[in-house]
């Protein structure tokens, strides 16, 4: 059977709990004590340049699970209380290029992306991962030809109240007898490969005048049964240092609503990474 068409009750935390040891986490102090030292760019910075052996190696088994397992993987932890807001974008950074290329994440090129509510009303050119509201399921980037492929989170701090994390395998809804095919899915020289977001799919109905025909709205409700349907999704709330990794072209993500604290310091804050080795490195690849 593959891995890779889970249902709630076939997973535990141990199956996508990868322990940061503490080998690793001195490899990670070096790296800020020296950047303290000497100054460098985030986004000049390379692995490489830095000794990250016992980092290297638990990164090398959350790829193996995000690609070949269960497509889900957890790091914990990295000790973000320790370092300055800058540092632990330092890490994020070198942690994610461990899994390869790491890519813009907008049009004007962004290529780290802070996660938390910035207060802004939900509203066009507003994406809803910036409020406190909560996410349906989707995958990141549906719109775009080449979507990335993996998506990771560092959990600078969690949210006060909520914002637990949903993750669904778009391979058990391909694989259900009541799903037909459908252009969300596709065929790859990697082997299957999905992306979804049924919002999309509406705002793409009103936006061109150009509603589905029935077969399309039948499909789109088929998958949102198997996607939705508790039995399919695994939850948990993701913890201050935990990195959180996820195959972007397999499984689906989403998060409920949260409530922050007052103090701007202890607010919810995730730091996102995009990484896809295929295509040019802008937004549009």
């Amino acid at each position: 059977m593959d891995r890779r068409a889970w249902v709630r009750d076939t997973l535990s935390p141990k199956d996508w709990l990868v322990t940061l040891p503490a080998e690793a986490v001195e490899e990670l102090d070096a790296v800020v004590h020296r950047l303290r030292r000497e100054p460098f760019p985030t986004l000049l910075l390379s692995p490489t340049q830095f000794e990250l052996s016992h980092c290297r190696e638990v990164m090398a088994a959350v790829g193996r699970e995000l690609r070949d397992g269960i497509g889900l993987a957890v790091v914990d932890r990295v000790p973000v209380e320790r370092y300055s807001a800058d540092e632990n974008q330092s890490l994020a950074w070198l942690l994610g290029s461990l899994l390869g290329r790491l890519v813009a994440q907008k049009w004007d090129g962004l290529m780290i992306y802070d996660v938390r509510d910035t207060g802004r009303a939900l509203s066009y050119g507003v994406r809803r991962s910036v409020t406190n509201l909560d996410l349906q399921f989707h995958t990141d980037a549906p719109w775009l030809s080449a979507p990335p492929e993996l998506v990771g989170l560092l959990c600078v701090h969690p949210a006060m109240e909520g914002g637990m994390s949903r993750f669904v395998s778009l391979v058990t809804a391909h694989d259900d007898a009541k799903v037909s095919w459908q252009p969300i899915f596709e065929r790859a020289g990697s082997g299957l490969r999905g992306r979804y977001n049924e919002s999309l799919v509406a705002n793409a109905e009103e936006l061109e005048d150009k509603p589905l025909d029935d077969v399309g709205h039948d499909a789109i409700r088929a998958m949102s049964a198997v996607l939705n349907a508790p039995r399919c999704w695994v939850e948990f709330t993701i913890e201050q240092g935990q990195l959180q990794y996820l195959n972007n072209r397999l499984f689906a993500h989403s998060r409920t609503p949260f409530r922050d604290a007052e103090e701007p310091e202890r607010r919810r804050h995730l730091i996102r990474l995009w990484n896809r080795d295929e295509g040019r490195q802008t937004f549009h690849a």
